[in-house]
């Protein structure tokens, strides 16, 4: 079966009627020298999908979490944890920003996953794929020599490559505090804690990011977007300097398609208006969406992301000294 532009070997499977879960490592055994070194597809490559009898059992789903204490452990989730053992904790190599202090809030989690999109037989839920990129954002930005705070975590999940993400609701709120079901309790508690490790930085150049993925009509294409408080010049000017970009990443990549996001006005998100540091809330696109949802699934796309945004962080600073 020939491989499609955005096809990953989970949509491949799918396409065809067989479990990821029970095929995924039959066919990547048939399959071997025809994989890229991330164990991805090439588009237009035929593949040969495992007989039957290859299955093996999925591992059983991960139940929903009944009840969490109020503090989970004594302290933040490590890094090595944070980003998983295939990418684990990354050194500063490059002093960029070194002196910048940042707070990455991707939106819901725990008991909330957020806006749901189908994928095939899939459910792709919209705190999966926002986590994902803010640890891939994360990574970056502490390699530049960041100072940087996930105010959403995830004990076990860390960096993860496949296409579909699975639902679970284990993630804590730095520093390991149960996350509310109620949205607003939720928002108050992690603004709460950006504000009091605010405070402890003074006046270090510090800003907050939000990322999040809209849920919009199925037929409706959206490029990323940016929202930023009236009130704050800086926030302003991160969220142009982030959507510039954007804006030329597609030029390069997309010649023939204008990139149509936008910076906007948004004082009423509680995290722009309450957070100390200048904030930047982020769409990432229409998870209900068949082409956006390709700037998910394919974990090459969270990476770009993640650099873009990273990029666009960067020449804030530099701009800012």
């Amino acid at each position: 079966m020939k491989a499609r532009s955005g096809d990953g070997v989970e949509t491949l499977l799918s396409r065809h009627g067989l479990n990821p879960a029970q095929y995924g490592a039959a066919f990547r055994e048939l399959n071997t020298a025809h994989l890229t070194r991330r164990q991805g597809l090439i588009t237009g490559r035929t593949y040969r999908l495992p007989p039957a009898g290859a299955a093996r059992k999925a591992p059983a789903r991960t139940a929903r979490a009944a009840a969490v204490p109020e503090v989970v452990g004594k302290g933040p989730i490590s890094k090595s944890a944070l980003f998983g053992p295939r990418y684990g904790a990354p050194a500063a190599r490059y002093g960029t920003l070194r002196g910048a202090v940042f707070y990455l809030s991707s939106g819901h989690g725990g008991p909330d996953p957020g806006a749901i999109g189908q994928y095939g037989s899939f459910q792709l839920a919209e705190d999966e794929y926002a986590y994902d990129v803010t640890v891939r954002l994360a990574r970056v930005l502490l390699e530049h020599g960041a100072t940087v705070y996930v105010m959403v975590q995830d004990p076990n999940d860390g960096i993860r490559d496949e296409n579909v993400l699975p639902m679970d609701y284990d993630e804590v709120q730095y520093p390991q505090l149960r996350i509310p079901l109620s949205q607003v309790q939720r928002l108050r508690q992690r603004i709460a804690q950006v504000n009091k490790l605010h405070a402890r930085h003074g006046r270090a150049y510090q800003r907050l990011l939000a990322l999040h993925v809209d849920s919009r009509s199925a037929g409706q294409t959206t490029d990323v977007f940016f929202y930023h408080h009236a009130g704050s010049a800086p926030g302003l000017r991160l969220a142009k300097n982030i959507h510039k970009v954007f804006t030329n990443r597609y030029r390069q990549a997309q010649p023939n398609r204008p990139y149509a996001g936008t910076v906007t006005e948004r004082s009423t998100l509680y995290e722009v208006r309450n957070s100390h540091a200048p904030a930047v809330f982020m769409e990432l696109g229409n998870i209900r969406n068949d082409r956006d949802q390709r700037r998910f699934v394919v974990a090459d796309n969270r990476q770009a992301l993640a650099n873009w945004i990273a990029e666009g962080v960067i020449a804030d600073y530099r701009g800012k000294q």
